[in-house]
């Protein structure tokens, strides 16, 4: 258990029955067990998609699942679900995230509303509840796209926007083959993918951002997740002498990528609003102290909720990065990693999400998503939102994320609300 003291939940219930609260001690004590696998010193987790730290979080994550008496399967893209079957049959409430981490995450980003799905689940074991709709809690593989790209690819193939068989040939930052790794660590199922519809969809997230904690809210009620435009660019010029060869006679690949990075924020700055842009990913060959560098591969990630101000970034950054190389003399390549389109939720969900965290006295603002979340991919087909909860200092893909006990517990019984009111929803 943490060292952290869990606030009681009473004090926010406000009238809500008290057979309705949800356990926050066990989610704790779970969001911990699982913060464990693939635990960094300091703090912190690394979960790369299909990695044997991954495959551990899974199997850990199948035996709750089985404890909680769900029935589980396996997708052939390795998406984990487990259902709790309802009083009648039909289309699920479908809740869950992903438990895959950047190199060095957090241990709450797509944990939380995994096993905060989970936590629901077996209250509801506990009271003896039914519904009327089954109810899946699912965990998405390769959500952070940290390996292998695209991200989202698990809960994309999932709902029919990627190709499986063109995704399992997918190759991952070290060389690896998606499919291979699926066989290698136990996870290439059986279930068919991009044929389950949900009746609807919620997820519960850290908002990965300041916002919530900055104006002091508690919950977030999520409109819309912005863009996403990623795109590997490789610039080829000549490695050569760094003492010998004259500045005006050099092919530096580097120097070009140095001027497209300031290029990207500034663009992204004149665009304002909810525009960013970030050169995240930088290789140079060879790499060398007294070498004029010959070859970078960098990647340009580009984000808006406006798709038309999308575009025109990367208009704007790209026609900027030909230029820059053609000054320079060195050629220039480039292929797109992932590009997904401003996702609007649900007006109903949204609504409902903010009526059930102000029944529990929780303080509540709408606001877009700046990341991308396996939420967006349900949203075309069925009713879907998400719910955020606080990040302290906004920090997330970092060892230092951080949410509350208390925070997490508002998210989930926020959460349980929803669920229940979609699970018995009339047909």
């Amino acid at each position: 258990m943490s060292e952290y003291p869990l606030a009681p939940a009473s004090g926010r219930l406000r009238g809500m029955s008290e057979s309705l609260q949800l356990n926050g001690e066990r989610l704790w004590a779970r969001l911990e067990r699982l913060g464990q696998v693939g635990a960094l010193v300091g703090g912190g987790v690394s979960r790369l998609a299909l990695s044997d730290a991954d495959r551990a979080g899974r199997d850990l994550l199948v035996s709750w699942m089985h404890e909680l008496g769900l029935d589980v399967e396996i997708d052939r893209i390795g998406n984990i679900s487990g259902t709790r079957r309802g009083t009648r049959t039909g289309a699920a409430v479908m809740t869950g995230s992903h438990i895959d981490s950047v190199r060095a995450g957090g241990r709450f980003d797509g944990s939380l509303g995994v096993l905060a799905g989970l936590e629901v689940v077996e209250r509801w074991n506990e009271l003896g509840i039914e519904t009327q709709r089954p109810l899946v809690v699912s965990a998405f593989t390769n959500e952070e796209g940290a390996r292998f790209a695209p991200d989202m690819l698990g809960s994309a193939v999932h709902q029919g926007a990627l190709d499986l068989d063109a995704m399992l040939e997918v190759h991952g930052i070290d060389g690896t083959r998606l499919g291979d790794e699926l066989e290698r660590i136990g996870y290439a199922g059986t279930a068919p993918v991009a044929a389950r519809r949900p009746s609807a969809y919620v997820e519960l997230h850290v908002e990965q951002g300041p916002v919530l904690e900055r104006e002091g809210f508690e919950i977030g009620a999520v409109e819309a997740v912005q863009g996403i435009s990623w795109t590997e660019l490789t610039f080829d010029g000549t490695p050569n002498h760094a003492g010998t060869t004259p500045m005006n006679q050099r092919l530096d690949a580097l120097h070009v990528v140095a001027q497209l990075a300031c290029e990207v924020r500034r663009v992204v700055e004149a665009i304002g609003g909810a525009a960013v842009g970030t050169v995240g990913r930088i290789e140079v060959q060879p790499n060398l102290v007294n070498v004029v560098p010959g070859s970078v591969l960098c990647t340009v990630d580009l984000r808006n909720t406006i798709e038309s101000l999308l575009r025109e970034a990367e208009a704007q950054c790209f026609e900027s990065a030909r230029r820059f190389a053609a000054e320079e003399g060195v050629r220039l390549t480039s292929r797109s990693l992932a590009r997904f389109e401003p996702v609007p939720f649900d007006e109903g969900v949204i609504s409902t999400v903010e009526r059930c965290a102000q029944a529990r006295g929780c303080k509540t603002r709408r606001l877009p998503s700046g990341a991308g979340h396996d939420a967006q991919m349900f949203a075309p087909h069925a009713p879907t939102g998400m719910i955020f909860v606080p990040s302290k200092g906004g920090i997330s893909h970092n060892p230092a994320e951080w949410t509350s006990p208390d925070e997490c517990l508002a998210g989930a019984e926020v959460l349980q609300d929803v669920l229940r009111e979609l699970a018995d929803a009339p047909r």
